[in-house]
């Protein structure tokens, strides 16, 4: 062995470093482990969306209602449809198989995540499948009843903002008095004379 190459291999073992790593292995890659949210016994088995996630479920529903009515109108190839149209596109919507939605932490928090919502973690588990769809459908069949297939159309005409508007963040809706970001205000006492 040449005196530069002992040099080398001395000052390697000295420095604690392995000559494999530095005769062209591959770097050790770095893991990182990222639990599945922990879920409470109602977010597993109840099958009414939680609280905390109704603001969540009702803008993926809007959403999801919005891309419908946007793809029957332009396969039609006109700019409204006829009520029997829209009543059949949000029967569709509200009946899809929801699977791409489910319930990932962001800052300590369960948020539902998904198309059409913003705020998703993209390194976070996401837990999917289970009582996620079911809920989100039976909570858009709910809004379609309540507010009735025109209003619903109407808000879709009017534009996205308008449909979320009529959907989440009317008086009832479910992102209506902080419900989203955590506990409502309290209420104001009044006197009572």
């Amino acid at each position: 062995m040449g005196p530069a190459l002992v040099a080398w291999l001395a000052l390697s073992l000295l420095a604690g470093t392995r000559t494999e790593a530095m005769c062209g292995d591959p770097p050790t890659a770095t893991t990182r482990s990222i639990p599945a949210p922990q879920l409470s016994p109602e977010e597993q088995l109840s099958p009414h969306m939680p609280e905390a996630l109704r603001c969540d479920a009702c803008h993926a529903i809007a959403f999801q209602i919005e891309e419908q009515l946007r793809k029957a109108e332009g396969k039609a190839g006109k700019k409204a449809l006829s009520e029997s149209d829209y009543v059949e596109v949000l029967e569709r919507s509200c009946s899809q198989g929801w699977e791409s939605y489910g319930v990932q932490e962001l800052d300590g928090a369960k948020r539902l995540a998904g198309p059409g919502l913003t705020r998703q973690e993209p390194m976070s588990v996401m837990v999917t499948g289970g009582p996620w769809p079911g809920r989100l459908s039976k909570m858009c069949h709910s809004y379609v009843g309540e507010q009735g297939e025109e209003q619903i159309y109407g808000a879709h005409r009017r534009g996205p903002a308008a449909l979320r508007e009529l959907l989440c963040h009317g008086e009832k809706g479910a992102c209506a008095g902080g419900k989203a970001g955590g506990p409502a205000p309290p209420k104001a006492l009044q006197n009572e004379l």
